[in-house]
């Protein structure tokens, strides 16, 4: 479906309005208890659930365009176009009482992000970009991604338990992380993937490792760090796209820097 960029400025603009009402709602819920257990130990609260079906109604009013969420599924994520929804990323975060969660959205145009909008209602930040660029943090437009040293920056990892088996098992990621801290001792553990995105889009970090592969975690992140000049590609350095098991988004420079030590770490399997 063709779209130009002031068609998505049109619709960033009328999802903007609707995540700024639900960002009240979010700022309520504050500590919000576990209501619905998903696999592991994943699980979804109250407040998860009604600010998906706030949203997704308002989208769909507004847009016209369906929404694929996080806890009530949608269209496919392949759809000509679909909205790709969050509705707390940082659960955990949330729960506990930490600032540290958000809401995400994504646009998806047959399964490519075109533009992304991830709100930190806690902390006040907004951010919003289409394909093309740039980068906007809280409506005031962002300088470009320069290429910057590893050394220099902060990194984003995803949590994991040692012991953990599957795609990526714990051990594997330690490793990851042993040869991280050999260049930076600067890594950190946000436990929310789109905000480690959007701190990358806005230069806060220099990169971020996702060992994620779920798109609501990642389209509106994706969207913003290209759009603001960063690299994202899975964990193997192929470009990233919707069916990708993994991501690493980063500043030019870092992002090659943090390859050659996933190289080195070798291929997950080994552990």
């Amino acid at each position: 479906m063709a779209l130009d960029t002031a068609d998505l400025d049109a619709l960033v603009a009328e999802a903007s309005k609707i995540l700024d009402v639900a960002a009240q709602p979010f700022l309520d819920g504050h500590r919000a208890d576990s209501a619905v257990r998903k696999g592991g130990n994943d699980f979804a609260t109250e407040v998860d659930l009604a600010l998906e079906r706030q949203i997704t109604d308002g989208l769909v009013s507004a847009t016209g365009i369906g929404v694929h969420g996080e806890e009530f599924g949608g269209p496919p994520i392949d759809s000509p176009l679909v909205w790709v929804l969050d509705p707390i990323d940082g659960t955990f975060n949330y729960a506990a009482g930490s600032p540290m969660a958000a809401i995400l959205l994504g646009l998806l145009r047959d399964g490519e992000p075109v533009a992304g909008l991830t709100w930190l209602p806690f902390t006040d930040q907004h951010y919003t970009a289409v394909a093309g660029g740039p980068l906007l943090r809280n409506g005031v437009v962002q300088p470009e991604l320069s290429p910057t040293a590893l050394s220099d920056s902060l990194v984003g990892i995803g949590t994991f338990n040692v012991d953990w088996r599957g795609r990526f098992p714990g051990r594997y990621r330690l490793a990851v992380l042993k040869g991280l801290s050999r260049v930076t001792s600067r890594p950190r553990m946000h436990g929310a993937t789109g905000i480690d995105l959007a701190y990358v889009a806005d230069g806060t970090l220099g990169g971020a490792l996702s060992f994620g592969d779920h798109i609501w975690d990642h389209a509106a992140g994706v969207a913003l760090v290209r759009a603001a000049g960063g690299i994202v590609t899975d964990l193997t350095g192929a470009p990233w796209t919707s069916q990708s098991r993994s991501a690493l988004a980063a500043a030019p420079g870092v992002h090659s820097e943090i390859l050659d030590i996933l190289t080195a770490a070798g291929v997950p399997e080994d552990y």
